[in-house]
């Protein structure tokens, strides 16, 4: 469904990560919504109240529609974060009734050592 236009990825260097749980190479400095797109992998999250699948929709970190869990880390913006090595992708499955749960389980600490893992690749 979605092709890469850039014929300068082969001289990138490359890395791996998994989106839900699949492997998948891409190249470095490609945005996680690119590797999941060109994976195959469309749906960034559910809709928190009527559990639709959700995509991107702006790509450029506007409309919010592209949330994903990187790392361990709920609520990031695919479009604006960069692959990195062994980054865990996950589709967002928070909903209303799944949001107090999420966020009790974190502690303050673990917020800000995910949050300061993931802000290498955040361009905002």
């Amino acid at each position: 469904m979605f092709r890469s236009l850039n014929d300068k990825q082969s001289q990138r260097s490359l890395v791996n990560l998994t989106i839900n749980g699949m492997l998948v190479t891409a190249p470095q400095g490609q945005t996680v919504w690119a590797a999941m797109a060109l994976a195959g992998e469309t749906t960034t999250r559910l809709s928190p109240v009527t559990f639709k699948a959700r995509s991107a929709y702006c790509a450029m970190g506007v409309c919010f529609e592209c949330m994903v869990e990187i790392n361990g880390m709920p609520n990031q913006q695919a479009c604006l974060f960069e692959v990195k090595e062994g980054m865990a992708v996950r589709s967002q499955k928070i909903t209303e009734q799944t949001s107090l749960l999420t966020s009790s389980e974190i502690t303050p600490s673990d917020a800000i050592s995910m949050l300061a893992e993931n802000v290498g690749g955040h361009h905002g």
